[in-house]
């Protein structure tokens, strides 16, 4: 049972919002979780709000009871960001998914947090533009900042730090601030936008933000093709990169994932070693130059099976294929819940951190398929358990940790892209030293009552 305070809270909620604030137990069992192996907890209410001013009003009262609140985009977060460890009310953007301005000739968009980037491109298809952050998942892009989402193109556009210009924020006393411009440089004060980028829902909630678009290319190519182990494979990578080729998109699957990503797309085909996903964009001209110099890579370093996809379906299904990764990983051991996890260092290292990984995961006993985005020396692991066994959940957990500590010893960080939430926060102190207590100086300040997604990122004492 909710306290006190959170049940009063809860009716003055219901005096504003009406039918959306819910306490229906579906709706508090879909806002339990996310995507992580971590234990679902049952928000107390979960409240939908449709405008800034709603949001204003839900802190603002959360902040007089001491309530606890967690921001909800769609709950596709994979270290369990959104998980009401304290319980209180969710706070559910969905409703706030309008597409406000799109500004063609500045190459920018002003969208509501709920907006998924999906539906984001689906509107800007005629304009020529496109959003380029792609994580697997069809995520909002308010939650996309709140984690510092990347994707497969960040080789060539960058993650959500480099593409969110501005931001509107509900701090959590109600306040409404504006951060940043439309202006695509500014020495004006804090870079306040890229302190809420990353926050992971611990210092506000993110009501709306201005995102920068690219143009479409005239021309893309998209290829396959197959090494005979990791680290050649990688050194390709690191060479084209050094040579200064601009690829969109390098992804490096590992022969595990290649297995299982056969099993769960049978027409696929493709030998069962390690590959990379290659996408280039340009003039057809460019495309075509970029093309042969990395082919003469491939071949150098004994890469094989080039198969290449011009159509736009072809272009799709490959990239839908590569996004559907975690689910062609599972079809290797059907039933089986997972332990994801990701980790990235600088590219120099990647070779022999991911040599380094497959002996950890051999040692463990456990199947972890890999899959990364190596141009920028983001890898994940996959790592497959049975639900049953608290035993192999255990020896995941282990191998996570074992990795985490391997990518700090290289000189890289425990997480690339998927965050910290509550599965990682205990490495922070290591990996950011004196820094880490600065975070919790800055939490104490802007939340000094500790609403705002308790438990995660950073400990007040």
């Amino acid at each position: 049972m909710p306290n006190a305070k959170i049940t009063q809270t809860i009716d003055a909620l219901r005096d504003i919002l009406g039918d959306r604030l819910s306490t229906g137990p579906s709706v508090l069992d879909q806002h339990s979780h996310d995507e992580a192996y971590t234990t679902p907890v049952l928000p107390d209410a979960v409240v939908f709000p449709e405008t800034t001013e709603e949001v204003s009003q839900i802190l603002r009262l959360c902040s007089q009871n001491g309530c606890p609140v967690v921001p909800y985009g769609i709950g596709s977060s994979l270290e369990g960001h959104v998980v009401p460890v304290q319980g209180g009310i969710t706070v559910d953007t969905s409703r706030m998914n309008k597409l406000l301005e799109v500004h063609q000739s500045d190459l920018d968009a002003v969208v509501e947090p709920g907006v998924t980037r999906v539906q984001l491109n689906d509107a800007l298809r005629a304009t020529g533009l496109m959003f380029t952050v792609d994580p697997g998942a069809d995520a909002s892009l308010g939650g996309m900042a709140a984690t510092r989402a990347s994707g497969t193109n960040t080789v060539r556009y960058g993650t959500m730090a480099d593409n969110v210009l501005a931001l509107e924020v509900v701090l959590p006393d109600g306040q409404i601030i504006e951060t940043g411009s439309r202006a695509r440089k500014s020495s004006s004060g804090y870079d306040l936008t890229h302190l809420f980028v990353g926050s992971e829902g611990t210092l506000g909630i993110i009501t709306k933000l201005t995102v920068k678009l690219h143009g479409q290319p005239e021309h893309i190519a998209a290829a396959t093709c197959a090494f005979p182990n990791i680290a050649t494979a990688v050194d390709t990578v690191i060479l084209a990169i050094q040579m200064g080729l601009p690829m969109a998109r390098i992804e490096l699957l590992d022969e595990v994932q290649m297995k299982g990503m056969n099993l769960y797309n049978p027409d696929m085909g493709l030998p069962e070693t390690p590959h990379l996903f290659l996408e280039f964009h340009g003039t057809e001209a460019s495309v075509a130059e970029q093309v042969d110099s990395f082919a003469a890579l491939v071949e150098e370093y004994g890469g094989s099976d080039f198969k290449w996809a011009t159509k736009t379906e072809d272009r799709n299904r490959l990239w839908q294929a590569r996004h559907n990764a975690y689910y062609a990983g599972k079809a290797l051991r059907p039933g089986c819940n997972s332990v994801v996890t990701d980790c990235c260092v600088p590219i120099s290292a990647l070779a022999e951190c991911l040599v380094r990984a497959k002996e950890l995961i051999a040692a463990s006993g456990l199947m972890a398929p890999i899959a990364g985005h190596v141009g920028d020396g983001n890898f994940h692991l996959l790592i497959l358990v049975d639900p049953e066994s608290a035993a192999e959940m255990d020896s995941a957990k282990a191998l996570a940790n074992q990795v985490n500590m391997l990518a700090l010893d290289f000189g890289g960080t425990v997480s690339g892209e998927h965050g910290i939430g509550l599965g990682k926060r205990k490495y922070l102190p290591q990996e950011h030293g004196a820094a880490y207590a600065l975070m919790g100086v800055l939490k104490k300040a802007v939340d000094p009552g500790n609403i705002m997604n308790p438990g995660k990122l950073v400990t007040l004492n």
